[in-house]
């Protein structure tokens, strides 16, 4: 009588794009609570390079530098790019807690960013009278982009927009 052994197998479940995502999105709010507790405004990015590694996490620096593109976003390709070259952000993913500006999703673009992902839309910043906003939002700024960049969001909206609820009550 013969028996056969199974050959063991990875049982772990590798984690969902959707699990990833949250987790990378979770580093750009916990940025924008950082923000805050600076002086800033309530808004965080983290940068993923092209083969899934967190390059660069930062936030809001308008109000402490006195620098009206201090937005995270633009904060996070300059710091990236300065600190790993301008090549990490060839394909990137951006997770950024409030939907990008126009100015913020211009700088993605020329930087080379292939995929934005966002929290909290700019409807819901708007809703809540949030800091000014610009009413363009990013799917409309890059609708005609000679290069196509995947959008997605709201993710985890509830946690960011308490961020900027508790960012308004102060």
């Amino acid at each position: 009588m013969s028996t056969s052994a199974s050959t063991p197998t990875n049982t772990s479940p590798r984690p969902s794009t959707h699990d990833v995502d949250e987790h990378y999105m979770r580093l750009a709010i916990d940025a924008s609570r950082a923000a805050v507790a600076e002086g800033n405004f309530p808004y965080g990015a983290t940068l993923v390079s092209a083969d899934g590694k967190t390059v660069h996490v930062s936030r809001n620096s308008q109000v402490t530098t006195q620098d009206c593109t201090g937005h995270a976003e633009v904060v996070l390709v300059r710091e990236a790019a300065q600190a790993h070259g301008p090549a990490v952000l060839q394909g990137a993913t951006v997770y950024a807690s409030g939907e990008p500006c126009a100015m913020c999703s211009g700088a993605m673009f020329w930087g080379g960013v292939s995929r934005v992902v966002y929290a909290m839309s700019a409807t819901t910043i708007n809703e809540l009278g949030g800091p000014p906003w610009m009413k363009s939002r990013i799917h409309d700024v890059l609708a005609d982009a000679s290069r196509p960049m995947t959008i997605e969001g709201p993710i985890l909206e509830e946690e960011a927009t308490r961020v900027m609820r508790e960012f308004l009550a102060r």
